[in-house]
């Protein structure tokens, strides 16, 4: 199992590498087939944000679906603990779900992932107009500001493959989202499961053929 620290407008100790490795290694008990997991640090500079300048994101790569966890904290090795138990939480459910389904007798597909970790993914920030940023190219992302504003906005192409609403939010749930965007097998629409109150969903499905 490969382990990958990075670290995004930060430096990475060998200590923290060492730290976050040996945390790690337990988690292919729960996920036996995971092949690699990226650990993002991302440091933020606004003294405001002191409680949460450190945030932490890890992602496990297997033959199935990807499962995502997060957390910020006023240091990084609290910041990796919170996301860890995070992380465990969703493979534990994960792992549930699995079991559920042999009993069932019940296949289910499992999907690629379509979120590659970020330092595989180059930003480019940029005053030309949004449509001469237009992302051709699966994980290409660019970034371009809104004219007169700071708002900035992060345009990103992903490949979809098709899949049922309780397959979306079996995704959705595995990577820590509150909402998530696929296309309907039984309608071929693009949709987008989100979460309501709960364990309540709601989606919402696009009808490109109206006029």
């Amino acid at each position: 199992m490969e382990i990958v620290v990075v670290g995004r407008h930060t430096d990475i100790a060998e200590r923290f590498r060492r730290h976050a490795e040996d945390k790690l290694a337990k988690v292919g008990q729960l996920a036996p087939g995971v092949q690699r997991i990226d650990v993002e640090v991302t440091h933020e500079n606004n003294p405001r944000l002191a409680d949460v300048c450190e945030k932490v994101e890890l992602t496990v790569r297997a033959k199935g679906p990807v499962v995502r966890a997060e957390a910020a904290a006023d240091d990084r090795y609290g910041a990796l603990d919170l996301a860890l138990d995070k992380l465990n939480e969703r493979l534990r459910r994960a792992h549930d779900r699995r079991t559920r389904t042999r009993r069932r007798g019940e296949g289910i597909n499992a999907v690629a992932a379509s979120l590659p970790p970020l330092d595989e993914v180059p930003a480019v920030a940029t005053d030309e107009p949004a449509d001469d940023l237009v992302p051709h190219e699966h994980g290409e992302a660019v970034e371009f500001h809104v004219s007169g504003s700071p708002v900035v906005i992060r345009n990103k192409l992903h490949q979809a493959s098709p899949m049922s609403v309780e397959e979306a939010i079996d995704e959705m749930e595995l990577v820590g989202h509150d909402f998530f965007l696929f296309v309907d097998t039984a309608t071929s629409r693009p949709s987008v499961a989100y979460r309501r109150r709960g364990w309540d969903y709601g989606v919402i499905a696009l009808d490109t053929n109206c006029g």
